[in-house]
């Protein structure tokens, strides 16, 4: 009898730990996102295509968008209704354009989220663009990594970091910002970035304007430009990922990538080094970069499946931005981007920038 005691309260003490979190394993396999939604928005009224969204809703409901003031769309995520988070867009456009979020927020049991899109000098225009948004908790075992910051033009308004650490945002002048990703460091560049411009009022683009890896924290430095390339204050969003999707889902979807054109000069087809910003669930370092008029093709292989989504974003110290050309394809299974298009004003420049794609398989 004592040792069936002894046993029994064994068991419950493993229960009582589990359920507050004080098994390690536990905490690493902790909801990661509580919730997630992607959308390629091509109309701008009623239901955007099928085949470019998903997210965490039960089966059935649909992400619906409806017009408002020129070039301003509202954005509907059923039934994922959250506070905070982080969200990000891009412009879908032959033309010198780009999007930005203006908020998001819950609204009963949905998501909504307001973007508006400007052509270059700040003309209000709509445009096709894709959308993601999504809430993170919990922990990741390195060297996955997940971390994302809303900053709000005055300080953090929400936050992640999957190894449980806070992340930080300093003022360096008109229009730039010291970010560290403490815990979710590397000894070199590994992973990718997004920045979208946070702005209800004003047009404004963000980027990544530097990036420095350390065992410690990931260390970048996020600059905004007004519609005439002039620096600005303003909101924006920021997710860091490595080896995970860009939605964080908890349960990984098993295709998705990621990659740096850090030779935009390159013909190509080229595979960027270092092997950790190029990033591929099936075909390790394989994503590849060469010129496509106009822009640039990046090809994830064997992992394009449908329903699915890309976001990207430029790179580099001055006030260059980076749209997409014309809506993805992806034909045997290879996700081909054609092409990332990145403009200085309004001509057509060589700019670094980061690709993310992801499947919901």
């Amino acid at each position: 009898m004592h040792r069936l005691r002894k046993t029994f309260l064994g068991v419950l003490c493993g229960i009582a730990a589990l359920l507050a979190g004080l098994i390690p394993t536990a905490n690493a396999q902790a909801a990661v996102p509580d919730r997630w939604g992607f959308a390629f928005v091509d109309v701008f009224s009623g239901v955007p295509s099928l085949a470019h969204q998903a997210g965490s809703w039960a089966s059935g409901p649909t992400v619906t968008v409806s017009p408002g003031a020129t070039g301003q769309v509202k954005v509907v995520f059923p039934g994922i209704a959250s506070s905070g988070g982080v969200a990000h867009v891009t412009a879908v456009s032959p033309n010198a354009e780009w999007c930005q979020l203006q908020t998001w927020l819950p609204s009963g049991a949905d998501q909504v989220a307001v973007v508006q899109c400007y052509k270059y000098g700040g003309t209000p225009v709509f445009t096709p663009f894709t959308i993601v948004y999504e809430t993170s908790t919990g922990l990741l075992p390195a060297p996955q990594a997940l971390g994302y910051i809303h900053y709000n033009g005055g300080g953090i308004a929400s936050q992640f970091n999957s190894s449980g650490a806070v992340n930080t945002v300093a003022s360096g002048g008109t229009g730039v910002w010291g970010v560290t990703l403490p815990g979710l460091g590397s000894p070199g560049p590994e992973g990718g970035f997004q920045v979208t411009a946070v702005d209800p009022q004003r047009p404004a683009r963000c980027k990544i304007g530097s990036w420095g890896s350390a065992v410690s924290a990931q260390n970048v430095k996020v600059i905004c430009h007004d519609a005439t390339s002039r620096p600005i204050n303003t909101g924006w969003t920021l997710t860091y990922q490595r080896q995970r999707a860009i939605t964080g889902a908890a349960v990984p979807p098993r295709f998705f990538g990621y990659v740096l054109d850090t030779n935009p000069t390159a013909a190509g087809p080229y595979a960027p080094t270092p092997a950790g910003i190029n990033f591929n669930t099936l075909v390790p370092g394989g994503n590849t970069v060469q010129n496509f008029a106009p822009g640039r093709k990046v090809t994830f292989p064997k992992i394009g499946y449908l329903r699915d989504h890309v976001q990207v974003t430029a790179f580099g110290p001055g006030p260059e931005y980076c749209n997409i050309y014309k809506l993805w394809v992806t034909p045997p299974n290879d996700a081909v981007v054609n092409g990332v298009k990145c403009y200085n004003a309004v001509t057509l420049k060589p700019e670094r920038s980061f690709t993310s794609y992801t499947s919901e398989k």
